[in-house]
């Protein structure tokens, strides 16, 4: 399906679909989720049945071609209505973990890793940070030695998202130890039940109902036809990768927003005080006002550098669109952050109660900052691909 093809009535379908299933699916089993600290796997297959895990998938692949443009409505859509970054980040955890394979795996290792999981079957994670690094991948040290037909993996990974429950680990690994940087880096998918993959849960801040783990191989001994593409060359493969994840990330964040605008909103023609709904009060409307200039501040954006990266002009697509995909996600992420804080704020003690989505997004807020990159790298990186 083509960016050309792609209608209003697409759009509107999906986003309607996407509702549903978050109201019904979701919303009803959310709190049970985050207190048991991970997804059923028996979500990964209701959403598969839907085709909303093969949504950008080629079709050989058990999976729907789509441009970005209906990949961030799903994900802003689900986000406003299912209000939980931690099982948006699980459940579609392998749209960081495929794209590696899809664009630079052997068909073999395609067929063998992507349909189950897009059929819901199987989970699959990215492995990127350690724990002396994260964003500087060229500095990675867990390695992966060619030993005949397998390589040998050791090191250890940390806050993978779906790293309890993976079965298969996409990992960036140094195969030449003897080289340093970028150069010595490629991807290597490990299988989950392999031996010498030991994991540890990560208790965190938000994303309660994502499970994040410390991943550690002992000496992992993986079939060599498990590279992905060709050895030295993951460092590139990781850079392209991060676009998607960023220009995901900024989709989120604008679901998140709206979630909130809606709730502070419900809430303030609600809430009475002295009288009168807290609405009528002029700070109040002022404060959503603010909310709403952010919003569509944001999705404006969003809208534009998703136009382009569908427009299927590979010049669209250089130097200065990963800039604004790297701005774009800081600033969406600051207007999820704007948005968490005022609706907390004119919740007032109900904003602070576990169980709303109000104080729920606003834990989640940071990791929204963090991961994918910091603030301080995205602007650091715009900068750079802006020649300054």
């Amino acid at each position: 399906m083509s960016d050309a093809t792609i209608t209003r009535e697409d759009l509107q379908m999906l986003a309607e679909t996407a509702e549903r299933f978050a109201k019904t699916e979701i919303a009803p089993h959310l709190e049970t989720w985050e207190q048991a600290g991970e997804l059923p796997r028996e979500l990964h297959r209701r959403a598969a049945e839907l085709g909303l895990l093969g949504l950008g998938y080629p079709e050989a692949l058990g999976g729907t071609p789509a441009p970005w443009s209906l990949r961030n409505v799903l994900a802003a859509t689900l986000a406003r209505h299912g209000a939980s970054g931690g099982l948006m980040a699980s459940l579609f955890s392998h749209n960081i973990g495929l794209p590696p394979i899809q664009r630079h795996g052997s068909a073999e290792l395609q067929a063998e890793v992507i349909p189950g999981v897009l059929r819901g079957e199987q989970i699959s994670a990215l492995a990127i940070t350690e724990p002396g690094g994260g964003t500087d991948v060229s500095s990675l040290r867990t390695t992966a030695v060619r030993d005949g037909d397998e390589y040998v993996v050791n090191g250890e990974k940390i806050f993978i998202t779906s790293g309890m429950r993976a079965d298969w680990i996409t990992a960036a690994v140094r195969t030449d130890p003897k080289m340093k940087g970028p150069m010595g880096v490629s991807m290597l998918v490990i299988p989950g039940h392999a031996a010498g993959v030991s994991r540890s849960r990560l208790d965190k801040m938000g994303w309660h109902c994502s499970d994040t783990a410390h991943l550690r191989f002992d000496n992992v001994r993986v079939p060599a036809r498990y590279l992905v593409g060709e050895e030295g060359q993951g460092f590139k493969m990781i850079m392209t990768n991060f676009n998607g994840e960023r220009l995901s990330m900024a989709a989120l964040s604008l679901g998140f927003s709206e979630r909130c605008y809606d709730d502070a909103l419900d809430w303030a023609r609600q809430r009475k005080t002295f009288g009168m709904a807290i609405i009528d009060h002029q700070v109040i409307r002022h404060k959503l006002m603010d909310m709403k200039m952010r919003i569509e501040s944001t999705r404006a954006w969003l809208d534009a550098v998703t136009a382009r990266g569908d427009s299927g002009d590979k010049s669209a697509k250089g130097a200065e669109w990963v800039a604004q995909v790297c701005l774009l996600k800081n600033h969406a992420t600051q207007t999820m952050q704007f948005c968490a804080d005022a609706a907390v704020q004119i919740l007032g003690g109900m904003g602070f109660m576990q169980g709303t989505a109000a104080e729920r997004i606003y834990r989640e807020v940071k990791v929204m900052m963090i991961g994918g990159g910091t603030e301080e790298i995205m602007k650091e990186l715009a900068s750079r691909q802006l020649g300054l």
